[in-house]
């Protein structure tokens, strides 16, 4: 792409300009695969359903530098919610791709920094560039923290949703399976579009690539406002009837896929797919909403529910505290905590430190739709 290609030819990354949006100005956010380190923003992949959209940075082509590696680790480690070798981290995960020329050398240092601390936390990369023998020969030096490496792939072949060639990430994920040891990987089956790229040809495909990984994770598409807008700008009719605040995944094409697939385990949630990867028990307590457990090897499960265990009230109450909820709103129910008036960094804490399913009051998760839209589903 002619943008990398500029990019390559840079010999150092930009400082981001004063006008930097107020989004991306904070490196470090609490999401729900745990806490992530955004110190360089800018992208010039240009995938149409990028979140991107929802932080005001499409429109930045080049990867900018925040704040240096340095100020950024010690930023992530003074986080409220840090707990060493318990919070799981990414990094570049909303505004760039870590693999990208320039920034994979300031995604190398970084965690260079956090290994040096002893920290063993969890760690996920997720790109859909090109991951080469070097950088898994950089990744394989560490010594401590739980690297685990999810290299997108979709099958899509129409440039105005995502330019990349499918092909890229591939060649990715070959390398990998040959290269990494220490390194976990892991194909990211995204997004998943109704219509799209759901055919029995794609469901064939992902099926043979997922041999090169230790797991494979499959979700569906954030379809935003700004997200849907942008598609429409290109050209594109809407995807799907509306916009919602979580992911889409119809229930005729988990179906499908479902039963088509044949390859290496397959997971409807990120953190289940890391966890088989290291045989341990998922970081998010999924095994507390067993419907989503019914498609993981038995082993697994039998791992997960080893470790599942509900909060003792004490405990609650504590963490309730700390992250300021009301502890006595607070429910332990079926395999989930239930929280109110909640925020989603609060959730995400509770849950990862706890290792149990949090949820609010007003924000159910229904029965088999495993936390996804309605869309599909009603």
């Amino acid at each position: 792409m002619e943008n990398v290609s500029e990019l390559e030819r840079e010999k150092r990354l930009r400082t981001v300009p004063t006008d930097l949006p107020t989004s991306l100005g904070n490196v470090v956010e609490y999401r729900k695969s745990g806490l992530s380190l955004n110190h360089v923003v800018g992208c010039p992949l240009d995938c149409g359903y990028c979140v991107r959209h929802m932080f005001d940075n499409f429109a930045m082509k080049r990867p900018h530098l925040v704040v240096d590696d340095e100020r950024a680790v010690a930023e992530l480690m003074a986080h409220w919610a840090f707990v060493p070798h318990v919070t799981p981290i990414q990094i570049f995960n909303r505004a760039t791709d870590p693999f990208l020329p320039l920034v994979k050398e300031h995604m190398a240092h970084s965690l260079e920094l956090l290994d040096a601390h002893g920290l063993t936390n969890h760690v996920l990369i997720i790109t859909r560039w090109k991951v080469l023998r070097d950088d898994i020969e950089r990744l394989e030096q560490l010594r401590h923290l739980k690297v685990s490496v999810l290299v997108t792939w979709s099958g899509i072949t129409d440039a105005r949703l995502e330019p990349i060639d499918s092909a890229i990430a591939e060649r990715s994920l070959e390398v990998l399976a040959d290269r990494a040891r220490r390194t976990r990987k892991i194909m990211y089956w995204r997004p998943i579009i109704a219509g799209v790229n759901d055919t029995d040809e794609c469901i064939d495909r992902a099926s043979a690539l997922s041999h090169y990984a230790d797991a494979t994770v499959f979700t569906g598409l954030f379809h935003r406002e700004q997200i849907r807008a942008h598609f429409r700008s290109s050209g594109v009719e809407d995807l799907y009837g509306d916009v919602h605040r979580r992911k889409i995944l119809p229930r005729k094409v988990e179906q499908n896929i479902l039963r088509r697939y044949n390859g290496v385990p397959i997971f409807r949630k990120t953190s289940c797919g890391i966890a088989f990867a290291y045989a341990e028990a998922d970081y998010n307590g999924h095994f507390g909403i067993r419907n989503i457990c019914d498609i993981c090897p038995p082993n697994q499960v039998r791992i997960c529910g080893t470790s599942h265990q509900a909060p003792s009230r004490a405990k609650l109450s504590s963490l309730a505290e700390t992250v300021g909820l009301d502890p006595s709103r607070i429910e332990v129910s079926a395999g989930k905590v239930i929280v109110e008036d909640s925020t989603e960094q609060q959730r995400y804490f509770l849950q990862h430190v706890l290792g149990f399913q949090v949820h609010d009051r007003a924000l159910p998760h229904l029965p088999e739709r495993h936390g996804r839209a309605e869309e599909g589903w009603n």
